[in-house]
């Protein structure tokens, strides 16, 4: 078991192998599924500090373009959800809120739990998509950066600490 780590950890830790698994969970964690990339982006910066911008850049574009397949969907499923949605207050309320922040609610994006279903309802609104996709990048980047190079500044010897308990569990 120890051996197939290591030969994982290896093998994500190459820049050819690497950065493409961070673009593919990035983009598949900005869609409505539920996953996060922030631990992956994370570990790559970890293992390879010398690509910070890099890997940021391609888990900000990964990122906002799953982002902007979610705001697709919300397009088209338009008149679908126009159909079924009645009069309902607090849905109107919320739809209300973000017709009158316009294209700047994208910013939030990044945000868990509410931030994918926001790019989906951004298109289901009809948003212009160009402000959209600049808002939507400016919060991705924005939290990438910030979490990252927060998360560097945790000693080492936390991290260790933290991940005692599943070496433990790995029998390790």
């Amino acid at each position: 078991m120890d051996a197939f780590v290591q030969w994982l950890m290896n093998t994500f830790a190459l820049p050819q192998f690497g950065l493409t698994m961070v673009f593919l969970v990035a983009f598949v964690s900005a869609t409505l599924l539920p996953m996060g990339s922030e631990p992956v982006v994370f570990g790559y910066i970890k293992l390879n500090p010398d690509q910070f911008w890099l890997c940021i850049l391609v888990a900000t574009v990964a990122n906002t373009a799953g982002g902007m397949v979610n705001y697709l969907l919300g397009w088209g499923a338009h008149r679908v959800v126009a159909q079924r949605m009645s009069g309902d207050g607090q849905h109107a309320r919320a739809l209300a809120w973000l017709q009158r922040l316009g294209p700047k609610a994208m910013f939030f994006s990044f945000l868990p739990a509410v931030g994918d279903p926001l790019t989906a309802v951004g298109g289901w609104l009809r948003m212009p998509w160009l402000p959209c996709l600049l808002w939507m990048t400016a919060g991705k980047f924005t939290r990438y950066v910030l979490m990252t190079a927060a998360l560097l500044w945790v000693p080492d010897g936390v991290w260790a600490w933290l991940l005692s308990p599943l070496k433990w569990l790995l029998g390790a």
